[in-house]
């Protein structure tokens, strides 16, 4: 479970953070704070996983509030000031929402947040094995929250992506490309322009395919590369 605080003095900024989490599973709100002297005050007996923290407050700006924290949990910066970016990603923030901003927008964040999350320290996804990472995935009007672990490989068709786990197939409305960026994990390669594959899961290379469980992936022949670079 992503146990969560937010930080802003805009009434309408809590509802539509509340609003686009509650479209995501395993997603807890822990407290609305109005200011940070409030959000320091509930820090100092409680924990949280992320913050969505606003920086032009009253009382004590966001950016100070944060060089208070003695431990920080994942903190995704919301507000309509661009300007402090630079100073934000200095402080270690896992990404910065500019106002008004999208779901989609929200959930590149939230992705973003729990596939970088620190394998030292505690995880802001809820995990049954060790140093696992997970992402969310949007196939129609669900999100499902995936292990990366588990993910065989994917598959591009036209404008969707079949995800293949090891226990179900998502197909979600993004390019192969775009996915893979979301994975940005070395463990995938890419074998033809239509299939990405996770090394751990390849059984057997013979010839030109690649046989992983009871599927056999074909490999281009501008990607033979990298099945070499992995055989070397």
């Amino acid at each position: 479970m992503i146990k969560y605080l937010i930080i802003d003095d805009e009434y309408m900024a809590h509802d539509i953070i509340k609003g686009y989490c509650d479209l995501l599973p395993n997603m807890q709100l822990m407290r609305n704070c109005y200011d940070a002297l409030e959000a320091i005050e509930y820090l100092n007996n409680n924990t949280v996983d992320l913050i969505f923290l606003d920086l032009n407050m009253p009382k004590l700006k966001g950016f100070e509030f944060l060089k208070t924290l003695s431990t920080q949990p994942k903190v995704i910066v919301t507000t309509a000031y661009e300007e402090f970016a630079l100073e934000g990603y200095e402080l270690n923030i896992s990404d910065y929402l500019l106002k008004p901003f999208g779901f989609e927008r929200f959930l590149k964040a939230i992705n973003k947040t729990v596939s970088t999350a620190n394998k030292t320290k505690k995880s802001i996804v809820e995990k049954k094995e060790v140093d696992s990472k997970s992402i969310f995935l949007r196939s129609n009007s669900k999100y499902t929250q995936v292990t990366i672990d588990t993910i065989q490989y994917i598959e591009a068709s036209g404008n969707y992506t079949k995800v293949i786990t090891t226990n179900e197939t998502i197909t979600i409305r993004e390019k192969i490309s775009g996915v893979l960026e979301l994975l940005h994990d070395l463990d995938f390669i890419q074998v033809h322009k239509s299939f990405a594959v996770s090394k751990k899961y390849i059984n057997s290379i013979e010839g030109n395919r690649v046989l992983i469980s009871e599927h056999i992936i074909p490999i281009g022949k501008t990607y033979k590369a990298n099945i070499n670079q992995l055989l070397k």
